[in-house]
């Protein structure tokens, strides 16, 4: 057990050693417009804990959550449980989300990232610059009641203008107004495979057969339906022209 000692005194000994090179780890320094700049170890630490957060800031603050409750929606309406499985569905959805969001990356990599990695922009001055085309995306597509709602629950009572709206109001206000506008796409995909059901249970019925299950018989007809109108590519451009791309 002893031998394995070294592998917990090595983080020590490193950092005993930079502290012998003159190396800080945590440094502060202030820039001439008055502004906190950070030493590149603290900004990696920084760095590294938003990646944990990653997952919530694509499901949350991106096209995807509208996309894969459509997805999983249409599913259930077509009685497939199983098919497309759930690794297909979000892998679709990540990928339609990169289509969707690629002019909003674009303009957050002119804005903040590019200046930071030239050097012409502070670290927090980048973030602050990058996260502007994202806010104006999520503007573009939440309601204003859901907005409201959010404003007045935060005790918030006016906004100078839409760039001033805070994100702990307006992402819970973006979500809400995405799973309305998914539920509502939902809902419109459910009338015509629950017409086709509402069919094949009338005649089962008229034909006394009623201990056969309509599913068994609709399935087939509604995966037929789906694919003569050609349902996927329909369903893609819907959510994708939704965000007007």
């Amino acid at each position: 057990m002893m031998r394995y000692l070294w592998l917990l005194l090595l983080p020590l000994s490193t950092i005993v050693g930079a502290e012998d090179l003159g190396i800080k780890a945590f440094t502060v320094t202030q820039n001439a417009n008055g502004e906190n700049e950070y030493s590149v170890t603290l900004q990696i630490l920084a760095i590294m804990t938003a990646l944990s957060f990653l997952p919530a800031v694509v499901m949350m603050m991106t096209a995807f959550t509208r996309i894969i409750v459509v997805l999983a929606i249409l599913r259930q309406a077509i009685g497939l449980q199983q098919s497309p499985s759930n690794q297909i569905l979000v892998g679709l959805a990540m990928f339609l989300t990169f289509f969707i969001m690629a002019p909003v990356f674009a303009k957050m990599n002119e804005a903040g990232l590019q200046p930071y990695l030239n050097e012409t922009m502070g670290s927090v001055e980048a973030l602050n610059a990058a996260i502007v085309p994202l806010k104006a995306f999520m503007l573009a597509n939440t309601r204003e009641v859901d907005l409201q709602l959010f404003s007045e629950m935060a005790g918030v009572a006016a906004f100078n203008g839409n760039q001033d709206v805070p994100l702990q109001v307006l992402v819970p206000a973006f979500v809400t107004s995405e799973l309305k506008t998914a539920f509502q796409i939902g809902f419109m995909l459910f009338i015509p495979f629950l017409v086709i059901d509402l069919v094949v249970a009338s005649v089962l019925m008229a034909m006394g057969m009623m201990m056969l299950s309509p599913i068994i018989i609709s399935l087939p007809f509604k995966l037929m339906l789906f694919v003569l109108i050609d349902g996927w590519a329909m369903i893609m451009g819907t959510l994708a022209s939704s965000y007007g791309v």
